[in-house]
């Protein structure tokens, strides 16, 4: 392996941890509204231990094709999602039709487009295990904006599916390239600079408002203006969760804590911006009760032959 596969290698795998780490704990917080009220106003953390979802599952396939093959295959990414599809994870209803016929052979290549009557799926799973891509490639952003979008073309080929996905490589990216910067980016500054990166669309104009949000803007306000994922749509999740991590990117917990005060669907807004503010402080900025309770990652993603 060599010197600069392995370094970019070391930040996937970094924000594989923030993401697995911030999707578990948005997943303990699926609780009915009064409880989370509760957990919301204490702050107490879920009882351990903290099961991932399918986002988790399918940014270990990302990882598994980036270590074995320093960039997105498309066909090797569609294999492994299919190989390791698990529908206890939460996976949506697209996802539940495409990946088990692609487990029997199917093409990606024809089926994916026909989802949804031909639109293509546009939820925001294909944005959330970009954050790998941008971590890897965060050294190279249009290299990073060109294997997000090959990432996402695989199971979610609506072009707002794939916007969100280049918004989060890119958010990934750029947290890592600022992460010495003394003082961090405003947060206006760092959605500025992420907007000329994304590709005109729905996901770009949210990314916009959000920029332009009062700096004293309460939750409520942001997700009446940005959406929290209740739609289960890349424009209606990735603004709203690029928003907490760009107000909180020198702080993982205060990130995560604000995202899931947005409620709606809170392991997909946690692991978006836990995937981006992870990059900042490392791992060790992670809050080690968190981390042993996230249930252990699979070792399949770490193994096995390169050609799977």
């Amino acid at each position: 392996m060599s010197s600069r596969h392995a370094e970019r290698l070391a930040r996937a795998r970094c924000a594989l941890e923030g993401l697995s780490v911030a999707d578990a704990f948005g997943q303990s917080l699926s609780v009915p509204p009064a409880v989370l009220a509760r957990i919301l106003a204490t702050r107490r953390l879920p009882a351990a231990p903290w099961y991932f979802t399918d986002d988790t599952n399918m940014a270990l396939s990302v990882y598994h094709v980036l270590s074995r093959h320093a960039g997105i295959d498309q066909d090797r990414l569609a294999r492994s999602l299919a190989e390791h599809y698990d529908r206890s994870r939460g996976y949506s209803i697209a996802m539940r039709s495409l990946l088990p016929a692609l487990r029997q052979g199917a093409s990606w290549r024809k089926l994916t487009p026909t989802l949804y009557g031909r639109q293509g799926a546009y939820g925001s799973e294909a944005a959330v295990r970009a954050a790998l891509v941008g971590a890897y490639f965060a050294d190279d952003l249009p290299a990073a904006v060109d294997h997000a979008c090959a990432s996402a073309q695989v199971t979610h080929s609506h072009p707002e599916a794939v916007a969100g996905a280049v918004a989060v490589a890119a958010a990934t990216a750029l947290a890592w390239q600022g992460r010495n910067a003394n003082p961090q980016p405003g947060y206006r500054q760092f959605l500025g600079n992420l907007i000329l990166v994304v590709p005109f669309s729905k996901v770009r104009e949210g990314l916009r408002r959000a920029r332009d949000l009062p700096a004293d803007a309460a939750v409520e306000m942001v997700v009446a203006e940005l959406g929290n994922g209740s739609r289960a749509t890349a424009q209606d999740t990735v603004p709203f969760a690029l928003w907490c991590a760009a107000r909180h990117l020198n702080d993982y917990a205060e990130a995560l804590w604000l995202a899931a005060s947005g409620m709606g669907d809170i392991d997909a807004t946690c692991a978006i911006a836990g995937a981006v503010v992870v990059m900042v402080n490392g791992v060790g900025g992670i809050p080690a009760a968190w981390l042993a309770s996230r249930e252990p990652l699979p070792d399949w993603a770490f193994n096995g032959p390169a050609g799977r």
